[in-house]
């Protein structure tokens, strides 16, 4: 028996069955269906244990949310003393949490002015995008194809159509996609001057982190300053330290008129999200400041949490680490593409961002099962299956770097086995 107070499952079985039924079906099965049947249980650090008690290293991180790991025990004492005197206040009226954490984000990027606040990077996005419309008065969104920045409204129409067409939720007109890394194409269209703003993940996280090629980043932003647009930088899972700055754009020596966050921002503890903008771009605020409402956007305790995040995440002995974890894999990946040439192709890394290529259409899908199976769980890209997406934490030290790096190398054999079920007859 399960028990954890207000409720009881009888095992695993029970509450599988119980998920499938209540929750979310085709979730529940698809995890069963990949051999990666996960109920994560207690969780500490970056360890979790599934709730049959296998212990895995948490390698997903819930697209960056456990940046600092699970339940990271300095932010868990923000929270519980936060809820000694705050709640999740008021939207309505100003606030000192929010008007704290509004300066510190605004400090970390000196160019931005406001800091405006939602509950979940989705909503950061369709911030953005409302707000870009309004400085620019202009309608059309283009993104790159294979894009993602959330499933709300206006966010799900600039990423792939896998995620809108089963809702019927056809890309309006006005929303356009470009080729990643052609800037001839992305001039095509802003050359045309409707366009409110380009939006672009700093590094396409769901399309497997392919990197940004030399100058492509300054050549669309330059583009978007010459023709009116809006460049929207989405720092949702670049953000927060994990490409070695604080923000993913500041690596390529670019300013974003506006830019998103999200994830990490609540340490794994309490959802909040951010869109940022220049004084340009904000004047909505001036002219309507109830124009967006957000009951549970910006919400005081996530505030407080997430105040916390950037302060820790500013201190020299953190910053340090990251570059430590950053060289550690890189070349520990080096040396792992040597020993497995025949499947592992590709490693695409900035920071602790790393997408791994294997040479297989489901390759990635293949390896995200043996090292399950291995006790490490890394998710493969939705959008690119060929591609794992690796992600360690800031906070990571040596003894489980290599504890990693070891499991990754005893799982290769069973993800050669499973490849090789999975290659098309000749």
């Amino acid at each position: 028996m399960f028990d954890y107070g207000s409720f009881q499952f009888a095992s695993k079985a029970d509450l599988l069955e119980r998920s499938a039924a209540s929750w979310n079906p085709g979730k529940t099965r698809f995890w069963q269906d990949a051999g990666t049947p996960m109920v994560i249980d207690r969780r500490e650090g970056y360890v979790m244990h599934d709730m049959s008690g296998k212990r895995l290293i948490d390698l997903h991180l819930n697209g960056g949310t456990y940046n600092f790991g699970h339940r990271h025990p300095e932010l868990v004492a923000v929270l519980k003393s936060a809820l000694d005197y705050f709640d999740m206040g008021n939207h309505w009226f100003p606030s000192v949490a929010r008007t704290a954490f509004a300066e510190n984000l605004v400090a970390t990027a000196p160019h931005m002015k406001y800091a405006i606040f939602g509950a979940g990077g989705a909503e950061a996005v369709e911030i953005a995008i409302k707000t870009a419309r309004y400085a620019t008065k202009r309608k059309k969104i283009v993104s790159i194809i294979k894009g993602y920045h959330g499933h709300s409204g206006l966010s799900v129409a600039t990423g792939d159509e896998r995620f809108s067409k089963i809702f019927l939720c056809d890309r309006p007109e006005e929303f356009i996609q470009v080729p990643f890394n052609d800037v001839d194409a992305l001039e095509r269209v802003l050359r045309q001057g409707d366009v409110a703003a380009f939006i672009i993940e700093t590094i396409p996280a769901t399309y497997g982190f392919p990197l940004p090629a030399e100058g492509y980043l300054g050549a669309c932003h330059d583009l978007c300053l010459r023709h009116g647009a809006k460049f929207i930088a989405d720092e949702v899972q670049t953000g927060l330290m994990r490409t070695g700055t604080m923000w993913g754009w500041q690596g390529y020596g670019i300013e974003p008129d506006i830019f998103v966050t999200g994830k990490g921002l609540g340490g794994g503890i309490y959802p909040i999200s951010a869109c940022l903008t220049t004084e340009a771009c904000g004047g909505w605020l001036h002219e309507d400041g109830a124009a967006h409402i957000s009951t549970a956007g910006g919400a005081e305790l996530g505030c407080l949490v997430g105040h916390r995040v950037i302060e820790m995440l500013q201190r020299p002995e953190i910053i340090a680490n990251v570059g430590v974890v950053t060289d550690y894999f890189a070349g520990a990946m080096a040396a792992m593409m040597q020993r497995h040439s025949d499947i592992f192709v590709g490693v695409r890394q900035r920071g602790v961002v790393l997408g791994l290529e294997f040479d297989h259409p489901e390759g990635a899908a293949a390896v995200s099962r043996a090292l399950y199976e291995n006790g490490v769980w890394a998710i493969f890209s939705s959008l690119d299956k060929r591609v794992l997406q690796f992600k360690p934490g800031v906070l990571l030290d040596t003894d489980l770097c290599q504890e990693i790096m070891d499991r990754f190398d005893a799982a290769m054999p069973r993800a050669r086995e499973l490849m090789g079920s999975l290659r098309p007859a000749a």
